[in-house]
């Protein structure tokens, strides 16, 4: 045990250091490929459940320690075994005993102060945990310049949207509705003791989340996992059979295929990654669904289109990504302040290059999984002002308020925007 929490501090520290979280898993498990399944289960969850909570974690260590540490390794490392013992079952003489160990590899004259550290912790845990709620970094887990843009938009809701992105997500899956009702799946499910609940036409949310292969029929295209809030699009972009349509930002191909399970049309799906752009392909292949797949970028469809124009666009853009942290815990501390005014000024470039592609009395649907309205309708208004040609149609749908779904138990948080090319 005492390996994976090294490879989970190593993990944590890196992403304190800018990286992707997928990205050093996904090269730890490559490097370790003898590590158990539950070695394996062990290293995401120490590695996602210490980024979640860095903010309290870091104010609880820190009040914990006399002066700083010279060596980032151990803090790392006293970060996660602080996650285990506040939010593990873990025995919690096993995670100081493993702790202690860990901390030796690194340097032999360490183990006595992470004993030392980790006890204190445990004889004083509900006055560290007080303290660290004297900030409001320590009180949500989030930095500050996220909470100050979350309450300055949504008030008295700030604390209900914070601390939704904290808890662990929902699995819900999409009914491929050309083989069967979500209604017949779940019979299904039941069956098998599976438990579920229909949330919205073809979604299913599982009581407790599970392995793919043991879900009837995923690998022959039954089913696919999907949040609800992402299955909003296709329902909302309205389109009709022998559409030609056209969803750019597509990898990895959930929304478009969603689009093609829903209707017979002829969909051109675009993104800029070639690898990205093969789990389309992949994803497509496993429903037994047929689409024209192109690299290109949405932003320079000079590049790609062939002049022929749409009746409907998917623009599923590049954004902060900050209405699905709790799937990403490491977003809320790689953005920065100016990533969210960056975003949005691509955001607004992609637009203006794809309104050409779209026909008269066409559609086109942004949407964006964040929460923050300078990516959203300051985006949308913006796009207005400049296209007289456009108006945009007002959404009613469940749980949206213009437009804006905001994380809850059932979806993430998502953002859309119905236009309409005028005649």
């Amino acid at each position: 045990m005492h390996n994976i929490q090294q490879f989970a501090a190593s993990a944590v520290g890196q992403v304190l250091a800018g990286r992707n979280l997928n990205q050093v898993i996904s090269e730890t498990l490559r490097s370790h490929a003898a590590l158990s399944p539950q070695e394996r289960g062990a290293l995401q969850d120490l590695s996602y459940g210490t980024l979640r909570f860095y903010g309290q974690l870091g104010k609880i260590l820190d009040a914990l320690l006399n002066k700083p540490l010279q060596d980032s390794r151990l803090y790392d490392l006293l970060l996660v075994a602080l996650y285990q013992l506040q939010y593990t079952k873990a025995a919690k003489y096993a995670v100081v005993d493993h702790a202690v160990s860990a901390a030796k590899n690194i340097n032999i004259a360490t183990g006595g102060l992470v004993n030392a550290v980790l006890r204190n912790f445990l004889r004083k845990q509900a006055h560290f945990e007080l303290l660290a709620t004297k900030t409001e970094e320590g009180r949500y887990s989030y930095p500050q310049w996220w909470i100050d843009a979350v309450k300055a938009q949504y008030g008295e809701k700030t604390g209900a949207i914070l601390q939704a992105g904290n808890r662990h997500p929902p699995m819900t899956l999409r009914v491929n509705a050309r083989n069967s009702t979500a209604e017949q799946y779940l019979a299904q499910l039941t069956s098998l003791d599976i438990e579920a609940l229909l949330i919205a036409p073809n979604a299913l949310q599982l009581t407790n989340p599970l392995a793919v292969d043991r879900l009837p029929g995923f690998f022959e295209g039954a089913v696919s996992v999907q949040d609800t809030g992402a299955q909003y699009a296709a329902s909302l972009l309205d389109v009709h059979k022998g559409m030609r349509v056209l969803d750019v930002c597509a990898a990895p191909g959930g929304k478009s295929a969603h689009l093609l399970e829903s209707c017979n049309i002829d969909l051109v799906a675009v993104d800029k990654d070639e690898q990205r752009l093969e789990r389309v392909k992949e994803n497509l292949q496993r429903l037994k669904l047929e689409a024209t797949l192109v690299c290109g970028d949405a932003a320079e469809p000079a590049g790609w289109w062939d002049g022929k124009t749409f009746e409907r666009i998917l623009a599923d853009v590049p954004c902060s990504a900050s209405g699905v942290v709790r799937r990403h815990p490491d977003i809320k501390w790689l953005r920065r302040p100016s990533d969210i005014d960056s975003f949005a000024r691509q955001q607004e470039q992609i637009l203006d290059a794809l309104w050409p592609l779209l026909a008269r009395d066409g559609k086109l649907l942004y949407a964006t999984c964040s929460i923050f309205a300078r990516e959203n309708q300051q985006v949308i208004g913006a796009f207005l002002s400049r296209h007289k040609d456009a108006y945009q149609i007002t959404i009613a749908a469940h749980d949206m308020n213009n437009g804006q779904l905001l994380p809850n138990d059932e979806h993430d948080g998502f953002f859309y925007a119905l236009l309409q090319k005028n005649s």
